[in-house]
């Protein structure tokens, strides 16, 4: 189960060392495709994570689990040959939905008929995994495109993935299925309501906001999420009830939890960018200088336990949302010249706020609910923390492609203008590096500032909602 947790979390960073790869090869993406392989990925992961564990309880853990692998195997391979962009992104897509449909269940067959004591172990390793397995997946995939191309990443990520599928035949349980009936209605519209809304994002920059294309997705998004929230309150089972978020603190969690991971995220997606790009590090050397975020996603999580002995619940999440806001500053400041340990510190202090903050935005989301929606409040909080992931590398490749296309060289600029940095320097010589270089981290410098602003805004709106505590204790 660990395996599985870890193929399909380390995929979402991953890939995102391959961008420097994938932009210079072959198949020439626009900036707005490049964020189209990323987040595709992860908007199908997010907006099906729900529903696959529900179709899971009702249709079979392990039957789901393992077409789910199968699934995120055939997306591998898709993608890995994929002879245009359009068939890599439709590839990752076929992987999110298998990843949606591993994620929930390998946590449900891990705790399936273990005792009381040993079940708090497992959740406790399973958390562990899924917040290790970001950081497993830049070092793996750096080593993966190191020893290849981008392709490479899906190709090593492939037999893995079978390797996963028959230990999880052999050894994996297969409780008693439930018999509440799934109605697709619901995952089928928030899904295309948030694929929309990401549409409209990513393609701002290059079709203008004002277009008709843009504004028509918008449109889009806003009926398909309200027919979604109307379908859901009329259902007598819904997937994921909208009433849960009447409650402040339930709110408070969940608009927490999106903040976190949109900032953590939004830098994840520029990590490998800078670090090639700019420090000109290998795809290997930027996985491996990423690392400080592993140590820092390891230890905060343990330093908010021990913090919230001393300080109020709303306390260590402020904190937690202040620390990560400044790392976002930090990693703001980084310029052509400027020194690897300033960026690690940057980008450690944004793994740190994401460490401190999340476990006790879970607690609070999880306390709030009764013990007999558990099982939604799970679910809603597997659908933030992707929602938010999504919105993060949506949000900051708009704002990178917006402001790099807009401070290239004038030579550069114009209709057909390039909007990657290897597109750029394609178009130029060695004269035009540094102005290059310099675009984009101008632009990397205002894309952090704003998502900073984003997450100490959320900041606010949780401390309001947040249950004011008693004793010292939630």
């Amino acid at each position: 189960m660990c395996l599985c947790v870890t193929l399909v979390v380390g995929m979402v960073s991953a890939v995102n060392l391959a961008i420097p790869s994938l932009s210079a090869g072959s198949l020439h993406p626009s900036a707005a495709a490049v964020l189209w392989v990323v987040d595709g990925y992860v908007a199908v992961f997010a907006c099906l994570v729900v529903p696959a564990g529900a179709v899971a309880d009702r249709m079979g853990r392990k039957g789901v689990l393992l077409t789910g692998l199968a699934l995120f195997t055939l997306g591998c391979v898709l993608a890995a040959a994929a002879p245009d962009v359009g068939v890599l992104i439709a590839g990752r897509m076929l992987s999110g939905v298998g990843a949606a449909a591993v994620l929930p269940t390998t946590l449900a067959l891990m705790v399936t008929g273990a005792p009381d004591g040993r079940r708090s172990h497992l959740i406790a390793l399973w958390a562990a995994m899924t917040g290790l397995a970001a950081v497993l997946g830049n070092v793996g995939g750096g080593a993966a495109i190191q020893s290849g191309s981008w392709r490479s990443l899906f190709l090593y990520a492939a037999p893995l993935a079978v390797v996963a599928l028959l230990l999880a035949a052999l050894v994996a349980p297969a409780p008693p299925r439930l018999t509440r009936p799934v109605g697709p209605v619901s995952a089928l519209l928030l899904t295309l309501g948030f694929l929309a809304l990401l549409f409209a994002i990513v393609s701002g920059p290059e079709q203008g906001w004002g277009s008709a294309q843009v504004l028509g997705a918008f449109a889009a998004a806003v009926l398909l999420l309200t027919l979604w929230t109307v379908h859901e309150l009329h259902e007598e089972h819904p997937l994921l009830d909208p009433r849960l978020l009447a409650g402040p603190a339930v709110r408070a969690g969940a608009v927490g939890m999106v903040s976190v991971f949109l900032g953590m995220f939004g830098l994840f997606y520029l990590n490998g960018q800078y670090l090639q790009y700019v420090k000109g590090y290998s795809a290997l050397g930027a996985g491996v200088r990423l690392l400080p975020m592993a140590a820092a996603l390891l230890l905060a999580p343990r330093c908010a336990t021990a913090l919230r002995h001393l300080l109020r619940g709303r306390t260590v999440i402020s904190l937690g949302l202040l620390v990560l806001a400044g790392g976002l500053c930090t990693v703001s400041q980084v310029g052509p010249d400027t020194p690897y340990p300033v960026y690690a510190l940057g980008a450690g202090l944004t793994a740190a706020g994401c460490g401190l903050a999340t476990p006790l935005l879970s607690e609070t989301l999880m306390s709030a609910l009764p013990p007999d929606r558990a099982g939604l409040g799970s679910g809603l909080q597997s659908l933030t923390r992707e929602l938010g992931s999504a919105l993060g590398v949506a949000l900051t490749g708009t704002l990178i492609t917006a402001g790099f296309t807009a401070r290239l060289p004038a030579v550069l600029r114009g209709p057909g203008a390039p909007t990657t940095v290897a597109a750029a320097e394609s178009r130029t010589g060695p004269e035009l590096h540094r102005a290059v270089i310099t675009a984009f981290t101008d632009s990397l410098s205002t894309s952090m500032l704003v998502l900073a602003g984003l997450v100490l805004a959320a900041g606010a709106l949780v401390l309001i909602w947040l249950p004011v505590e008693s004793h010292g204790r939630t």
